[in-house]
C-alpha cells in the first residue's frame, strides 16, 4: 500500500513540476507578460500601499523552510541505512529528494511574493500546499495504523510525520484563504456615501472591519470577535458598536458581483431571461468549493473514532502484551482527528453562513431593482404583500439551502467510510448494512415529495394572509370608521386556518419521518448483525461497538437527509416564486424618446399615440393621443371621471404600455400623483428628495406652496417627523409637501395630478398664483384640474372623453365649440350661481371693489393665522419628542424575562404535555443506552466464546430495547409538534386580536412593516422553528446526561476534570449570551426596515422613477442590508466563537478519559464496557456544543415570541359592545347631534385640540363645517366616531351618551364617505357590501344612483368584476362614487362627508350632490368640504378656527356680516372665479 502511494505521490510531484516549467519557459519568451510571473497567477493583483513582511507571508515562508528542514533530517536517516515504509527504497528515497527541491521552491516563491508586493498567493503555489495536507493526512494514518497493526515503536519517521501534518495544517487554511495580508487597493465607488447629506456622519460612524483584517490564527479560533464580546459584556450593544462588514460583505459589492454573474450567464446561454439557479452557481461557487474542503476533511476526520475503537478495545483486552506508549499513541489519534474536526467545522458552519449572509445581500437588492421596473400589468399581477414575502420569507428559504449545500458533498463521503469501517469489523455483513441504509433513505423520497407539497401550500397560504394583512392594516383607519374591522378580522382568522391545517398535515408528516430516522440506527443494527448471524461471522464486543459507533455516525447522514431534502424542496419552490418574479415584465425603457433642447422646440411631443394599462386588452385606454407642448406652456387637462386624465399624465411619464406611436421629451420631470404619497422620515427630507439643501430655493419653495403655517404649528418646524404614509398630516398638507417637492427639483416639465383637491380654496388659489403662475411660470406645466375656474389662466385645454382628446384648445376657443366642454363649464356656473344668488340675498345692492375684495381675502388670511392643532391623532405629540413621531421600535435589553419563556410554555393547556414530553425522550434515551449496554456486556472481547445467553437472545433483547425507544421518539416528536402548534396558533390569534382591537394612535404612530415583520418573520419562527429549538434544549441536555453516566461507570475519576471543565463552559456562555443576544435583537430590529422601505418604494414607484431618483433609492436599500447584515453576521460568528471554545474543552475531557482508561490497570475496567465509554465519548464534544447551542439558539429565537407577546398586549378601544347600554334598534331614528363643551387632547400632557365645542346640529338638517387645514374639522368627525375619545364634555345623538355604548353599535349606526377613497382587493359586490347584507337588487340601485352602473354592466364578470390591490384598476373618482355607493346601500341617518368629492370634476360632484340630498333628504348630513357650492346650500354652517367655534348660524346669516368668516371664504371664492364667469358668459 505505502509503495502505491509512494508512486502516487511522485507522479504527482513530477506533475507540479512540469507545470512549473511550463510557466518558467513562457515567461521567458514573453507570452504571459499579463498574467503575473512563474508563481503568480491572472487573479493576483499587487498592492496599492508599501507595507511591511505581513504575519501570513512570515508564516508561510516559517512553515516551507520548517518543511524543507523535516524532509531533509528524514532523508539523512535514510543515507544512514534506516528502514523505509516502503518496499522500494528507491521511491522512497526519489519522492524525499523531490520534497526537499519543492520546498525549498516554495520557499522563494513566498519571498517573491513579498517582494512584489502581491495581495493573493498564486493558484500553483496554493494548489501545492493543499496536496501536501492531503498526503501528510493519509501518510500519518496509514504509518499509524501499521505501527499499531504490528505493534511496532514509534521512530524518528514518525514524530517527523506528526509535525510536518501540523505544519501543512497551517499551510492548508492559508492556501484556502489565498491572501498574503496585504491591503488590496479598495474601490472608491463602494466606499461614496449611499445618500446625498449623509457623508459626513457615515464617515464619522464609519467602523473598520476586524474580520477583513484578521490573521491566520484569529480567523482559526474567530478571535477577531473579542473586542466587541469585552463591550457586550459589561453593557447592552447599541449598533453603531457593532463592527463594520468586510468590503466583501457588503452589500453594493455583492450586488454588483450578482450583475456580473448574471451578465455572465445571459452571454453564455445567449437569452434575455438567465437561469436563476445557473446565476446563483457562478455568483456562489469560489466560495462553496472552499466550504466544500473544509466539509470533506471534517466528514473523514469525524471517522476516525469509530475506526479505532475496535483497536482500543483490543488493547485493552490484551495489555499485558502491549506497551502503554502504543495505548498513549491511540489516544493521540482520537485527540489529533478530534482537533481536525473541531478545526474545519467550525470554519464549514461559518463559510456557509456567511454565503447565505452574501447570497440574501445580492437577491434582496436584486428583488428591489425589479420592484422599481416592474410594468402596470406586472404590479397589478402580483401584490406588495407577495413580493415583501419573497423578500422576507423566501430569500431566508433559499440562504438556508447554502448551509445544507455541504451536507450534499459530506453525506457520500460519510457513508463511504462507515461501509469500509464496517467492512474491515465485519466484512460481508457491511453489504447488509449498505443495504439497510439505502432502503431507510429511499423511504425519504415519497415522504419528501408529500412534503414539498405541503409546503408549497402553505406558502401560498401565508402569502394570502400577509396580503390580507397588508391590507387591513393599510386601511384601518376606514375598517374602524365603518365598523368592519370585526369582519376583517374574522377573513383573516379564516386565511389562518388555512394556513394552521396546511402546517398540521406538515408536523404530522414531520413526526414520522423523526420516527423513522431515530429508529434507522436500530433498523440497521438489527439487520447487519442478524445477516452477521447468518454469514457465521463472530460478533465481538470491538466488532459490535466499532459497528454501533459508526451506526451512530451514520445516524447523522441519515438524518439530515430528510432536512436536507426538505430544505432543497422549500428553496426549490422559494426560487422558482423569486425568478418568476425577476423575469416579470418590465416597463418600456424605450416607450419614450429624450430629446436634446437644442432640437426641438417642444418639450413634450405625443404623436399618434396608444397606450393601454393592460396590453392584451383589445380596447386601448388610450387611443389616437396627438398633442405638441411648446416650452412654457401651461396645460390644464380635464374631463368627467374615468376620462383618462390620469392616464394621458401616466402615459407621458412612461408608465403606460405604449402599444403604438412616439412619445418624445425634452428636459427633465417632476410629478405630483393624485394620491399623496409621503416617505417616512421629516418634512424637509420629504421636500429635498435626495438634492442638496439650498436655503434660499427652499424657502421661496416651501413661501410658494403656502407650508409656512403648517411648521409653525410644530415645535420641530419643517424637521417634524411624518408619519407612516403621512397618516399625521391632513390631505392638504400631504399635497402640498407633494408639490413642494416637486417645486424644489427645479426641473423643466412638470406633470400636475388634480393638485388642488386637497386644498381649501383660499390656499388652491394661493398656490395657482404662487406656484403656477409664479415661481414656475417659465416652466412646461401639464395639470389635471376638476377646478374649472382654472381653466382660462391655461394656455391649452385638453378636454378627455372615453380615452381620448375629445377637444383641445383655449378656454375662449372650446367655449366656442358646444361639443361637451361646457357640461363642465356649466356645472361650475350653477354651483358659482348658487353661490352669488345666495350672497346677493344676504346683501341686496352690495358692490364688491377689487380693492375690498384683496382686503376681504387677506383679513380672511389673518382670521386664521392663529395656531392651529392638527387634525389628526399623535401629530402633537411630536412637539413632545422634539419632531419625531414614528419612534425607534420598542427593544427590549438583558436577558429575555423568565416570564417570555413561561408564557410560551404554559399558553397549551398549563404546559401539562412538558412532562410528557420530557418523559418521552428520557424514555428513549434510557432503552437507548439499556440496548447498547446489554450488547456490549453480552458479547466477548476476544473471538472464540460465546455470548452470554446466545447470540439469538443477545440480539432479541437489543431490538426490543431499541424498538422501544424509537415508539417513544414518536410520541415526543407527536406531542412536540402539536404543542408548537397550538401555541403559535394561540399566541398569534392573541396578537391579531390585540393588534385589531388597537387604537388609532397606535397605527399612526407604528409602521405597517414592524406589524408585517411580527406576522410574517416572526410567526414563522413560532410556526416552523420555536417546538423544535426549545425541545432540543432539553433533548440534548438529557442526551449529555447519559453520556456522562456511561462514562463516569468506567471511569468516575474523570470527573475530576469534567466538572471544571463544565464549569468553564457555563463561564463561557454566560460570557458570550449578552453578546449575543443583543446581536439577535438588533439584527430582528434592521430586518424591518428593509421590508418597510421596500413597501414604501412599491407605493411611489411612479414619482421615483418620474424624479429619476432609482439610484437614490437602491443605494439606500443597500445601506438598510448592511445593517441587517451587521449584526446577524457577528452573530453566526459569535455563535462558532463559543462552538470552537467548547468543543476545544471537551475534546480536552474526552483525551482525558482515554488515557485515563489506557493508564488503569487491567482487570480495574470490563474493555466491552470501556468501548462503550469512548463509543459515547467521540460524540461528547458534538453533544456538549449542541447543549449551548441549542440554548443559545432557543434564546435567539425567543426573541421572536417575546416581540409577539409584545404585540399581544398593546391597550386596546374601548369595548365594542355593552350589553347593559345598547342602544334602541332604530337608533338614531331623527340624528340630532349635541356637543356639549366637548373638548379633545389627543395625550393627558398635550394641549387641547377641540376647546369648549357646545352646540347642536339637529336632526334631518344638512350642516357644513369649514374651516383652515388644521382647525379640527377632521378632529370633529373622528370625535363623532370616537376614534379618539373626549377628555371632558360629551357628545349626545338622539339622547344617547355615545360614550356610554359600544364602538360598534355606534359606528356601524353612522355612515361615512372618507377623504381618501378606499377600495379592497375583491369584487365590486364585496366592496360595496363587505358585511353581505344587501342583495344584488340593491346593490344595482346603489350603483345606478352613484353613476357606476353603467361601468360595471359593461365588465364581463358584473358584481363579481375584479379590483386589485388598493384598487387601482378604477381611477380615484370610480373609487370615490363606490364610497357613496356604500353609504346609499347602508341609509344610516347620519351621513357624514369628509371632503368627499375632492377627488371629482365639477359636473359628477352636481351629480353626487343632487343625489345625497334627494336620497338623504330626511337625514343629517354633515359635510366637510374645500368646494365653498357643496357648503352654501347647508341649513347651517359651523367654522371652526383654532379647535374653537368661531361661528355657527345658517349661510344667509353669516354672509350678512361682511366680517363673518364664512362671508369672506365665499367672496374669495367667487372672486377668484370672477375672471371665469366673464369669459363663461361671452
Amino acid at each position: 500500500m505505502n509503495l502505491i502511494g509512494e508512486q502516487i505521490s511522485i507522479v504527482v510531484q513530477l506533475g507540479f513540476l512540469g507545470v512549473f516549467l511550463l510557466q518558467f519557459v513562457a515567461k521567458s519568451v514573453g507570452l504571459v507578460r499579463k498574467h503575473g510571473t512563474n508563481f503568480t497567477d491572472q487573479g493576483v493583483e499587487k498592492s496599492s500601499v508599501r507595507v511591511s513582511f505581513s504575519t501570513t507571508c512570515k508564516l508561510s515562508m516559517a512553515c516551507s523552510l520548517a518543511l524543507m528542514g523535516a524532509h531533509i533530517s528524514v532523508l539523512l536517516t535514510y543515507l544512514n541505512g534506516s528502514a523505509t515504509y516502503c518496499t522500494s527504497r528507491v521511491f522512497a528515497f526519489s519522492s524525499e529528494t523531490l520534497q526537499v527541491v519543492f520546498w525549498a521552491a516554495s520557499s522563494i516563491a513566498v519571498y517573491k511574493v513579498f517582494k512584489n508586493e502581491l495581495i493573493k498567493f498564486s493558484w500553483l503555489l496554493r494548489a501545492w500546499w493543499l496536496w501536501s495536507f492531503i498526503m501528510s493526512v493519509i501518510r500519518l494514518a496509514l504509518d499509524t495504523h501499521l505501527r499499531i497493526t504490528n505493534h511496532g515503536e514509534l521512530g524518528l519517521r514518525d514524530y517527523a510525520d506528526f509535525f510536518k501534518l501540523l505544519i501543512s495544517t497551517g499551510l492548508f487554511v492559508i492556501s484556502i484563504r489565498g491572501k498574503t495580508g496585504k491591503a488590496p487597493p479598495v474601490s472608491s465607488s463602494f466606499t461614496e456615501p449611499f445618500l446625498n447629506g449623509k457623508s459626513d456622519e457615515q464617515t464619522e460612524n464609519k467602523r473598520e472591519s476586524p474580520y477583513g483584517k484578521a490573521s491566520l490564527l484569529q480567523l482559526i479560533t474567530f478571535s477577531w470577535l473579542n473586542p466587541l464580546f469585552a463591550v457586550g459584556f459589561k453593557k447592552p450593544l447599541d449598533q453603531k458598536e457593532i463592527p463594520d462588514l468586510d468590503i466583501k460583505d457588503s452589500a453594493a459589492f455583492l450586488s454588483s458581483s450578482f450583475d456580473e454573474s448574471l451578465k455572465y450567464v445571459k452571454e453564455e446561454d445567449g437569452t434575455t431571461n438567465p437561469s436563476i439557479y445557473r446565476t446563483i452557481f457562478t455568483f456562489v461557487w469560489r466560495k462553496a468549493a472552499i466550504n466544500a474542503c473544509f466539509a470533506v476533511i471534517c466528514a473523514g476526520a469525524s471517522y476516525v473514532g469509530p475506526y479505532l475503537i475496535n483497536d482500543f478495545v483490543s488493547f485493552l483486552s490484551e495489555k499485558e502484551t502491549r506497551s502503554l506508549k502504543s495505548g498513549y499513541l491511540l489516544a493521540l489519534e482520537f485527540l489529533g482527528a478530534k482537533m481536525v474536526e473541531t478545526t474545519t467545522q467550525r470554519q464549514w458552519i461559518f463559510g456557509a453562513r456567511q454565503l447565505g449572509l452574501r447570497l440574501r445581500a445580492a437577491l434582496i437588492s436584486h428583488i428591489y431593482r425589479k420592484g422599481l421596473v416592474l410594468s402596470s400589468r406586472s404590479r397589478q399581477s402580483r401584490t406588495s404583500g407577495e413580493m415583501i414575502n419573497y423578500m422576507s420569507v423566501d430569500i431566508q428559504r433559499i440562504t438556508d439551502f447554502m448551509w445544507y449545500l455541504n451536507i450534499i458533498w459530506m453525506l457520500p463521503i460519510q457513508i463511504s467510510l462507515a461501509i469500509y469501517i464496517l467492512y474491515t469489523n465485519l466484512e460481508l455483513g457491511s453489504l447488509a448494512a449498505l443495504a439497510a441504509t439505502l432502503l431507510v433513505m429511499s423511504l425519504n423520497i415519497p415522504i419528501t415529495r408529500i412534503q414539498k407539497q405541503y409546503q408549497s401550500k402553505i406558502m401560498d397560504d401565508k402569502d394570502n394572509r400577509m396580503k390580507a394583512t397588508s391590507e387591513v392594516l393599510r386601511n384601518m383607519k376606514i375598517l374602524k370608521l365603518q365598523a368592519w374591522d370585526m369582519q376583517f378580522l374574522r377573513k383573516l382568522e379564516d386565511l389562518r386556518k388555512l394556513e394552521y391545517n396546511g402546517m398540521w398535515k406538515s408536523i404530522r408528516l414531520g413526526a414520522c419521518t423523526a420516527f423513522i430516522f431515530w429508529g434507522s440506527p436500530t433498523f440497521i443494527s438489527v439487520v447487519t448483525f442478524g445477516s452477521c448471524i447468518l454469514l457465521g461471522i463472530e460478533l465481538t464486543a470491538g466488532r459490535v461497538l466499532a459497528a454501533l459507533a459508526t451506526f451512530r455516525m451514520l445516524q447523522d447522514p441519515i438524518f439530515n437527509l430528510p432536512d436536507l431534502l426538505n430544505v432543497i424542496a422549500q428553496g426549490k419552490v422559494s426560487a422558482d416564486r423569486v425568478a418568476s418574479f425577476l423575469q416579470e415584465e418590465e416597463i418600456q425603457q424605450e416607450a419614450i424618446q429624450n430629446v436634446p433642447k437644442s432640437q426641438t422646440e417642444f418639450d413634450v411631443e405625443v404623436q399618434n399615440g396608444k397606450f393601454s394599462w393592460d396590453p392584451e386588452s383589445r380596447t386601448p385606454t388610450l387611443d389616437g393621443v396627438n398633442l405638441r407642448v411648446n416650452r412654457g406652456m401651461k396645460v390644464a387637462i380635464c374631463g368627467t371621471v374615468g376620462s383618462g386624465k390620469s392616464s394621458l399624465l401616466s402615459s407621458i411619464l412612461g408608465e403606460m404600455h405604449k402599444v403604438s406611436g412616439t412619445v418624445k421629451i425634452s428636459g427633465t420631470k417632476a410629478y405630483v400623483p393624485q394620491t399623496p404619497w409621503i416617505l417616512t422620515g421629516n418634512i424637509r427630507e420629504n421636500i429635498l428628495f435626495g438634492n442638496e439643501y439650498d436655503s434660499d430655493n427652499y424657502d421661496r419653495t416651501v413661501k410658494a406652496c403656502a407650508l409656512m403655517k403648517d411648521f409653525e404649528l410644530f415645535s420641530a418646524g419643517d424637521l417634524t417627523e411624518i408619519g407612516e404614509r403621512g397618516i399625521n398630516m391632513s390631505g392638504g398638507q400631504k399635497q402640498r409637501i407633494q408639490i413642494a417637492r416637486a417645486v424644489y427639483q427645479d426641473a423643466d416639465i412638470y406633470l400636475l395630478d388634480d393638485p388642488f383637491s386637497a386644498v381649501d380654496a383660499h390656499t388652491g388659489t394661493q398656490l395657482f398664483k404662487e406656484c403656477l403662475m409664479g415661481i414656475l411660470r417659465q416652466k412646461t406645466i401639464l395639470f389635471v384640474t376638476h377646478q374649472v375656474e382654472f381653466l382660462p389662466a391655461a394656455d391649452l385645454i385638453l378636454v378627455m372623453q372615453n380615452g381620448k382628446i375629445a377637444q383641445a384648445g383655449t378656454f375662449e376657443e372650446l367655449m366656442k365649440e358646444n361639443i361637451g366642454f361646457e357640461v363642465l363649464v356649466g356645472a361650475h356656473s350653477q354651483a358659482l350661481e348658487s353661490i352669488l344668488t345666495v350672497e346677493n340675498t344676504s346683501r341686496s345692492g352690495h358692490q364688491t371693489t377689487d380693492s375690498e375684495s384683496n382686503t376681504g381675502s387677506t383679513a380672511g388670511v389673518v382670521l386664521l393665522q392663529a395656531r392651529h392643532e392638527s387634525d389628526h391623532n399623535i401629530s402633537l405629540e411630536i412637539i413632545e419628542k422634539g419632531g419625531k413621531l414614528v419612534q425607534d421600535e420598542e427593544r427590549e435589553k438583558g436577558s429575555i424575562g423568565k416570564e417570555v419563556y413561561w408564557s410560551y410554555l404554559t399558553t397549551v393547556k398549563g404546559g401539562l404535555l412538558i412532562p410528557i414530553i420530557i418523559l418521552a425522550q428520557s424514555s428513549f434515551q434510557v432503552l437507548q443506552i439499556a440496548s447498547n449496554y446489554w450488547i456490549a456486556w453480552s458479547c466477548p472481547t476476544t473471538p472464540g466464546i460465546e455470548p452470554k445467553g446466545g447470540i439469538n437472545f443477545v440480539l432479541l433483547v437489543y431490538a426490543l430495547l431499541a424498538t422501544g425507544g424509537s415508539l417513544c421518539v414518536l410520541l415526543r416528536a407527536m406531542l412536540v409538534g402539536v404543542a408548537g402548534l397550538w401555541t403559535a396558533e394561540k399566541l398569534f390569534l392573541n396578537m391579531l386580536h390585540s393588534v385589531l382591537r388597537a387604537p388609532m394612535s397606535f397605527f399612526d404612530s407604528t409602521p405597517t412593516g414592524r406589524i408585517l415583520s411580527r406576522a410574517s418573520t416572526d410567526q414563522s419562527v413560532l410556526d416552523l422553528e420555536m417546538p423544535q429549538k426549545l425541545g432540543w434544549c432539553a433533548f440534548s441536555i438529557i442526551q449529555i446526561l447519559g453520556t456522562i453516566a456511561v462514562m463516569s461507570q468506567v471511569a468516575w475519576e474523570v470527573f475530576v476534570i469534567f466538572i471544571p471543565v463544565t464549569a468553564v463552559c457555563i463561564w463561557y456562555q454566560r460570557y458570550y449570551i449578552p453578546t449575543a443576544r443583543e446581536l439577535a435583537r438588533l439584527e430582528g430590529i434592521q430586518r424591518t426596515p428593509i421590508l418597510h422601505h421596500f413597501a414604501e418604494s412599491l407605493a411611489g414607484v411612479s414619482t421615483i422613477r418620474a424624479f429619476e431618483q432609482e439610484g437614490r433609492f437602491t443605494n439606500a436599500n443597500l445601506g438598510l442590508i448592511d445593517k441587517h447584515s451587521t449584526p446577524w453576521f457577528h452573530n453566526v460568528a459569535a455563535m462558532e466563537w463559543l462552538s470552537f471554545r467548547l468543543n476545544l474543552l471537551s475534546n480536552f475531557v474526552f483525551a482525558a478519559s482515554l488515557v485515563l482508561l489506557v493508564t488503569l490497570p487491567e482487570g480495574i475496567i470490563n474493555p466491552s464496557i470501556a468501548g462503550l465509554a469512548v463509543t459515547y465519548g467521540i460524540n461528547l464534544n458534538v453533544l456538549q456544543a449542541s447543549v449551548i447551542w441549542n440554548i443559545c439558539n432557543a434564546e435567539n429565537k425567543m426573541i421572536s415570541v417575546e416581540r409577539i407577546i409584545q404585540y399581544s398586549k398593546i391597550p386596546s378601544e374601548a369595548p365594542l359592545m355593552i350589553e347593559d347600554s345598547k342602544p334602541p334598534n332604530n337608533w338614531p331614528d331623527v340624528g340630532a347631534i349635541i356637543f356639549n363643551n366637548l373638548q379633545i387632547r389627543y395625550a393627558e400632557h398635550l394641549p387641547s385640540v377641540l376647546k369648549n365645542i357646545s352646540c347642536t346640529f339637529p336632526g334631518k338638517k344638512k350642516i357644513g363645517v369649514v374651516g383652515r387645514t388644521g382647525s379640527g374639522k377632521s378632529t370633529l368627525i373622528q370625535a363623532i366616531f370616537r376614534i379618539v375619545e373626549p377628555r371632558e364634555g360629551s357628545i349626545i345623538i338622539d339622547g344617547v351618551d355615545i360614550c356610554n355604548i359600544g364602538l360598534h353599535d355606534l359606528r356601524s349606526r353612522l355612515s361615512i364617505i372618507p377623504q381618501d377613497p378606499t377600495m379592497f382587493e375583491g369584487t365590486v359586490r364585496g366592496n360595496l357590501d363587505p358585511l353581505e347584507q344587501y342583495s344584488d337588487s340593491e346593490a344595482w340601485e346603489a350603483l345606478e344612483k352613484c353613476q357606476l352602473a353603467s361601468l360595471v354592466h359593461a365588465k364581463e364578470k358584473k358584481l363579481d368584476a375584479t379590483v386589485v390591490e388598493n384598487g387601482e384598476n378604477w381611477s380615484v373618482g370610480q373609487r370615490q362614487l363606490f364610497c357613496l355607493g356604500r353609504a346609499l346601500l347602508k341609509k344610516s341617518t347620519i351621513l357624514i362627508l369628509d371632503e368627499a368629492t375632492a377627488s371629482v370634476d365639477t359636473a359628477t360632484d352636481g351629480v353626487i350632490q343632487k343625489i345625497i340630498s334627494e336620497e338623504f333628504r330626511d337625514r343629517t348630513i354633515v359635510t366637510i368640504a374645500h368646494r365653498i357650492h357643496t357648503v352654501v346650500n347647508s341649513d347651517l354652517v359651523l367654522v371652526l378656527s383654532d379647535g374653537r367655534i368661531a361661528e355657527y348660524d345658517t349661510p344667509a346669516r353669516l354672509l350678512e356680516r361682511e366680517d363673518s368668516f364664512f362671508s369672506k371664504l365665499v367672496k374669495e371664492y367667487s372672486m377668484r372665479s370672477k375672471s371665469f364667469n366673464s369669459l363663461a358668459n361671452q
